[in-house]
């Protein structure tokens, strides 16, 4: 059965909302807690281990419930000189949960000792947490006690060690010299080879075997280097298990080697098709650390540059989702529509695709002249073209065969699993970051958020649609009423300071020369920011101890969840509806593996 949850109230949101410590102390005592101050715009509350479980599941049933659990990490403390007030910890796990209901956040952490790193599952609370609780364990050695699957996610099976301490290397020449060896690549193989009994699964039941199916890592319809594997009775999938890690490139590692500066062009290859639009949390979480406020002219190029690729994305979506059901043709289309868009693009960043454009404090640059004219001309081409999109491919009586009621679940499905963007809207459900916690200055511009009710394959295609409309009209609120003033603050924390003026001033001078040899030094803290980006909510996670570089930066990226709520919502459904549920889900594998 459907939910629709359009009636559900969200209120303003309420940044270091206290509410839920107060709930928190009121049943568990004081003395439970320790209240970290930070900037993340949340209560950051550590707890004992032996009364983790309880106060999750306490937060999980309270009349306004935390009904996600939004992210699930780690973090190596044993280098971090700031700790002030903290419990004594050498490894931390945190729990991120999300209510609608309050539009508020909390964090819970909880210490570990290096000689004792285990702790309770939280996979009977949360079904999202298998997978963030097997990262974990993959990245730090941290034991989840009673986690049914705890093994290799990112890493290949034959890996050693966990690359996120901070004992572990972290360039390749750190590293002894690697040679691929004949009999080491058969074990490697022989590692990838799935054996259906370690993930519970029966080869055969009473009267009949069960085929297993290998799709993928390199297979059109996985969209990227995703592997799943399928338990077939015939056409139908009786279970299957996706397999990430192939993309995995580190980058979470990468970003305690470099400068706050330094690390803007790392963000665009997350997710690969949102260019600017992956800069844009990053740099507000550093903004937020450093305590600057950008012009207002900033926020509006930002927000303009950020719904061009949120265009970008869905045409790409839009076309390769119509391939994997059958046709071909709306991809060139959507194709040379994307190319007029990247005209804009190219136009005022320099680049197309990872323009690396937005900067800590503000933009590369300003708008070149004749911005405006490009602008204008890709909005009056756009809207028709939608249009015919919607016409010609989307009411086509095979993409509507093989698209409704196919992979569907609803509200409440949605948010255990962690799901966000279109295809939580795609159930009834209007939460949109830009709208119900605005940032960027999102609160001075009308838009609508698209919504469906069915929580289908159909219906989340629509939603992106209808997001391109609203796109539109966000760029054209930009065009219209771009403010004057300066394209970065004026703060020594941001980018380097106008070169003319370094002739000027010799404090200038050497605020120029640390911040482009070094980088600037942010202030021992905790920041968070999250965005509504291409896929659903992206958000980073910094932690400074007073350096040049992040002591721990976390990147919580929309399609990794997504992708393991799969065995959840296609199982007993067809093979041909598995790639039908594929396209429709938009997910990257770089947005997945990071």
């Amino acid at each position: 059965m459907k939910t629709a949850d359009q009636a559900l109230y969200i209120p303003p949101y309420q940044a270091d909302d206290q509410r839920v410590v107060a709930e928190l102390t009121s049943h568990f005592g004081a003395a439970a807690f320790t209240i970290q101050p930070t900037r993340t715009g949340m209560p950051v509350v550590w707890v004992g281990r032996e009364q983790l479980i309880a106060v999750l599941q306490f937060l999980r049933q309270l009349p306004q419930p935390y009904v996600m659990l939004y992210d699930l990490h780690g973090m190596d403390e044993r280098l971090r000189t700031h700790r002030q007030g903290l419990p004594d910890a050498d490894f931390s796990v945190f729990y991120h949960l999300m209510s609608l209901e309050r539009n508020s956040d909390v964090m819970i952490k909880v210490a570990l000792k290096e000689n004792d790193l285990n702790v309770p599952t939280a996979a009977s609370i949360w079904p999202n947490a298998d997978w963030y609780e097997r990262e974990v364990w993959d990245m730090y050695g941290i034991h989840f006690e009673g986690h049914p699957r705890l093994t290799r996610l990112l890493m290949p099976p034959t890996w050693e060690g966990h690359p996120l301490r901070k004992d572990y290397p972290a360039r390749a020449t750190e590293f002894d010299p690697f040679s691929l060896t004949a009999a080491r690549q058969d074990a490697e193989q022989e590692a990838l080879r799935f054996n259906p009994e370690d993930w519970g699964i029966k080869r055969g039941g009473e009267h009949e075997d069960f085929m297993f199916l290998n799709l993928g890592p390199n297979h059109p319809s996985a969209h990227g280097a995703f592997r799943i594997i399928l338990q077939l009775d015939g056409e139908e999938i009786i279970d299957c298990v996706p397999d990430i890690g192939y993309h995995h490139r580190g980058a979470e590692k990468m970003a305690e080697r470099q400068s706050w500066h330094s690390f803007i062009p790392y963000t665009d290859r997350i997710d690969y098709l949102g260019g600017v639009m992956n800069n844009l949390p990053y740099v507000l979480a550093v903004e937020k650390l450093a305590g600057i406020t950008v012009p207002h002219r900033v926020d509006v190029i930002r927000i303009m540059l950020a719904e061009f690729f949120r265009i970008q994305n869905h045409l790409l979506y839009l076309g390769t989702y119509i391939q994997d059901v059958g046709a071909m043709t709306p991809v060139f289309f959507t194709f040379t529509d994307r190319q007029r868009a990247y005209k804009v693009i190219e136009a005022i960043t320099g680049f197309r695709m990872h323009p690396a454009w937005y900067r800590i404090g503000g933009v590369a640059h300003d708008l070149p002249n004749g911005w405006d004219r490009l602008v204008r001309e890709f909005l009056d081409w756009m809207p028709k073209r939608l249009n015919e999109y919607e016409k010609a491919a989307l009411k086509n009586s095979i993409l509507i065969g093989r698209t409704k009621g196919v992979a569907d679940y609803n509200t409440k499905e949605a948010l255990e699993w962690g799901v966000t963007g279109a295809g939580l809207r795609a159930t009834g459900c209007d939460f949109d970051i830009r709208k119900v916690r605005p940032y960027s200055g999102y609160e001075n511009f009308e838009f609508e958020v698209p919504l469906a009710v069915n929580g289908d394959a159909y219906d989340r295609c629509m939603v992106k649609m209808g997001e391109m409309r609203q796109s539109l009209r966000i760029i054209e609120q930009c065009l219209n009423n771009m403010p004057e003033g300066p394209y970065k603050a004026d703060h020594p924390l941001t980018t380097p300071p106008p070169k003319e003026r370094t002739l000027e001033h010799i404090e200038t001078l050497i605020t120029h020369f640390l911040q482009v040899s070094w980088g600037p030094v942010m202030p021992p803290n905790e920041s968070f920011q999250m965005i509504e980006a291409t896929k659903g909510i992206n958000s980073y996670y910094l932690t400074s101890d007073g350096s040049t570089m992040s002591y721990r930066t976390r990147i919580r990226t929309p399609s990794f969840p997504h992708l393991q709520q799969i065995p959840s919502v296609i199982r007993g459904s067809m093979v041909s509806d598995l790639i039908a549920y594929l396209g429709s889900i938009d997910f990257v594998m770089a947005d997945v593996d990071r």
